[in-house]
């Protein structure tokens, strides 16, 4: 089987979707592997490296995918009318791998299926036990809640912990975290370390055991609604206007308190859930800063302008940046790329290298979009 590895055109993007230690993982498994020249530069990954761990360096992206039969990407492909179509690159009959943004891509989807393209959406992995070393939203999630947590306190004009000088004491900052998620619960660690003092507030009852877990202070809005505020899958669901309204009052007064907030509320498939009025935000106290992770999804702060800092005129400073565990792309590409080895290696047969796909199996057929020129998962086709 030869799979090859692409260079991620969109901006901002510096990830790479095999490191040299997978590379060598799948060289291991009977595959062979060609990247594109440079895929690896925004990671801090050379051309020299991937020779090093076995593969081989092709020129351009239609050199690598060509004759690949499995082509791995971070994003999705873009498209002609995007200024460089990569879908073209693709041969029938190939198998692309990527985080496809799949439920809100339907044309995109359209045109891989008729490329001849089978493709799996990484984003729509089941929510399983065995899933979890597959999981591409839990591992760069977990960095972008630690990042938003820097990012805050790089723009915060203030020290994060108590101190206690001969000139006087210092206040530790006050953190407001929405939602605790992976990302949540991982700002909510890094927050502490820091020596914040931090609270958080989740639709979803099930998280207030981890968030005292790691030393947060969990706000309670609707205990009964909260407890049936999360899916089979470990998502929150949307909640209807009177939990909405609850919520905005019992935070409020929170929101007022705190030095900073990060939002991290995200709901697959669906815009943002607006949590943080322009009200709110006004009633903070000049310095404080917001970190909207949910800003490429519309975000969950009034106000928030994506990939922009926006200061308001009581002095609050907004960070609307996107894709942000590709800020940390060494580490966001080494995950990724074992993500992607851990659910690929059980399709390759051992001892041949061959492609064996079991169609049957769950994971496959929760990420399966696009397979025989027909758009198959049922999140696109009902």
């Amino acid at each position: 089987m030869q799979i090859a590895v692409l260079k991620e055109r969109r901006p901002g993007e510096n990830r790479v979707a095999a490191s040299p230690d997978t590379v060598k993982k799948f060289l291991a498994a009977g595959a062979k592997v060609a990247v594109e020249a440079g895929a690896g530069a925004g990671s801090h990954y050379s051309d020299a490296m991937y020779t090093d761990a076995g593969a081989t360096i092709a020129p351009t992206a239609a050199a690598a995918a060509g004759s690949a039969d499995m082509v791995f990407k971070i994003q999705k492909p873009m498209t002609a009318a995007e200024g460089t179509d990569e879908v073209s690159y693709l041969k029938s009959g190939s198998i692309l791998v990527a985080q496809l943004y799949a439920l809100t891509s339907k044309d995109l989807m359209q045109a891989l299926a008729k490329q001849g393209v089978t493709s799996f959406a990484l984003e729509l992995m089941p929510r399983i036990s065995r899933a979890q070393a597959m999981d591409i939203l839990s591992s760069q999630s977990n960095l972008a809640g630690y990042k938003a947590v820097v990012d805050a306190a790089a723009t915060f004009g203030r020290a994060m912990p108590m101190m206690m000088t001969a000139a006087g004491t210092i206040a530790p900052a006050r953190v407001l975290i929405f939602g605790a998620g992976v990302a949540g619960l991982q700002a909510i660690a890094t927050a502490k370390r820091m020596g914040a003092v931090v609270y958080a507030t989740d639709v979803r009852y099930a998280t207030k055991e981890q968030v005292e877990s790691l030393g947060g202070k969990f706000i309670v809005v609707d205990e009964e609604k909260m407890k049936a505020a999360q899916t089979a899958g470990g998502y929150a669901k949307e909640m209807d206007d009177d939990f909405k309204q609850k919520q905005a009052e019992a935070v409020a007064a929170e929101v007022l308190k705190s030095d900073i907030l990060i939002t991290t509320a995200l709901i697959p498939g669906r815009p943002a859930p607006n949590l943080v009025t322009a009200a709110m935000v006004a009633s903070m106290k000049p310095g404080s800063v917001i970190v909207d992770l949910a800003a490429e999804a519309g975000g969950n702060v009034e106000g928030t302008v994506k990939d922009q800092v926006v200061a308001t005129a009581n002095g609050v400073t907004i960070l609307g940046y996107t894709n942000t565990s590709s800020r940390l792309a060494r580490d966001a590409s080494m995950l990724f790329s074992k993500n992607i080895l851990n659910f690929v290696t059980p399709m390759i047969e051992k001892g041949t290298g061959a492609l064996k796909i079991n169609w049957d199996d769950e994971l496959v057929k929760g990420t399966l979009v696009t397979k025989d020129g027909q758009v198959v998962h049922a999140g696109l086709t009902g």
